[in-house]
């Protein structure tokens, strides 16, 4: 089984309740939702939000929509992906982030065929970007996130599923997902209010007359109204990873390891 789950809350320090904001009429995460819907090649779609009452209106929505939502913590979103997982047993899982609603189902499809045919432990899109930000998407062995749950211990790899992964290449197998053409300087993520306007001018552009429009058909919308490509340019990737390593260099000091020895220490520091 190949279990896909969809990460999500309200509480974002840079744009709280961005995830049910309106998105031409229905909430973001409900369109994103429905793009995955084409996507053929995982078995179920799952929620994992956390426990925070200020996600109590996620549980409502995935209720609304008909999905499975698992609850678990806040700040250890390791903890709650695995353990949103366990009760399905899958053999793998896709981890999809809930501020993507121009995420593309037809590389999702190939980044998970990548990864079963490669026989990797770990694969995305991500670990040498050439998409645009928010088409992001990893696939993993359910044993790696098993593993992962268990060995991790820096804030950062609590924080953020699969770090833990990718930066012991010693023990799990990576698959580096590439495109054609680099694009990463292209951000479709929503993190931020301008990051929002870009999208509703796509989704009313687009939607209309086409709801499964394709990335393709973006790149030619943005190619010809090339003044939206500066609507949310100042803002840099992966700003959150960024603090996170920066509270791994506290709890490293705290316990009297030195910073540059995070990578030998990792599992038992």
């Amino acid at each position: 089984m190949i279990l896909a789950i969809l990460q999500a809350r309200l509480s974002s320090t840079r744009f709280p309740g961005k995830v049910l904001k309106p998105l031409l009429g229905e909430p973001m995460l409900s369109r994103q939702i429905e793009r995955l819907g084409r996507s053929k090649n995982f078995d179920k779609l799952i929620v994992a939000t956390s426990l925070d009452p200020s996600d109590d209106a996620l549980e409502q929505f995935c209720r609304k929509e008909g999905l499975d939502c698992f609850r678990g913590s806040l700040e250890d979103v390791l903890d709650r992906f695995y353990q949103a997982a366990l009760p399905y047993a899958p053999e793998h899982v896709v981890r999809l982030t809930g501020d993507c609603p121009l995420i593309d189902p037809e590389l999702v499809d190939r980044i998970i065929a990548y990864h079963i045919e490669g026989g990797f432990d770990y694969a995305s899109n991500t670990l040498e970007p050439t998409y645009p930000d928010g088409l992001d998407a990893e696939i993993f062995r359910f044993d790696a996130l098993r593993r992962a749950w268990q060995e991790a211990v820096l804030p950062s790899t609590r924080e953020h599923v699969t770090i833990y992964m990718y930066k012991h290449p010693e023990l799990f197998r990576l698959g580096v997902y590439r495109g054609t053409t680099n694009m990463s300087n292209l951000r479709w993520t929503v993190d931020e209010p301008d990051d929002l306007s870009l999208v509703e001018a796509i989704y009313s552009a687009l939607y209309p007359s086409n709801p499964g429009f394709t990335t393709g058909e973006i790149l030619a919308f943005l190619d010809k109204n090339p003044e939206f490509l500066t609507y949310n340019s100042t803002h840099a990737r992966n700003e959150g990873l960024m603090k996170s390593s920066q509270k791994d260099e506290l709890f490293l000091q705290e316990r009297g390891v030195k910073c540059q020895s995070v990578t030998a220490s990792q599992r038992r520091c």
